[in-house]
C-alpha cells in the first residue's frame, strides 16, 4: 500500500523518482524500492514525506484513506464532524448536539495551540 500511495503522490506533484530523491536527500533507487514495496522508510523519512505531500502518515502507510493531517482536519470543522459517519451528522443530530461538538473541537484546538 505504501509504495502505491507514494508513487501516486509523487506523480500528482509531477516529480520523477530522481527529483523526489533529491528532496529527501536519498537515492533514486531508494525511492524505486519504496514504490515497489521492497524497502520500508524509517520514521523520519515517513514524517518528511507526510510533511512534503501534506498528508497523514496513516494515509501513507495505508492505515487510513483520509489524506489530510489531523491539524488540517481540526482547522476545518465541517470536515472533522463529517468524518464521524458516511452521511455526516446533519441528518442525525439536533443543532444543540452539533454545537456541543463544535465547542469541543474549539476547546481541543485552543488547548493544544496554547502549548
Amino acid at each position: 500500500m505504501f509504495g502505491t500511495r507514494l508513487k501516486e503522490l509523487r506523480k500528482d506533484k509531477g516529480l520523477t523518482q530522481s527529483q523526489l530523491a533529491d528532496i529527501l536527500k536519498t537515492s533514486p533507487s531508494s525511492i524505486g524500492m519504496y514504490e515497489q514495496n521492497r524497502r520500508t522508510p524509517d520514521t523520519e523519512t515517513l514524517q518528511t514525506l507526510s510533511d512534503f505531500f501534506n498528508v497523514s502518515v496513516d494515509y501513507l502507510i495505508g492505515k487510513s484513506d483520509i489524506k489530510e493531517s489531523a491539524d488540517d482536519l481540526i482547522k476545518n470543522k465541517q470536515v472533522t464532524i463529517a468524518l464521524h459517519n458516511d452521511d455526516g451528522i446533519n441528518a442525525e443530530l439536533p443543532d444543540e448536539a452539533k454545537q456541543e461538538i463544535e465547542n469541543f473541537i474549539e476547546y481541543v484546538k485552543n488547548k493544544y495551540n496554547s502549548k
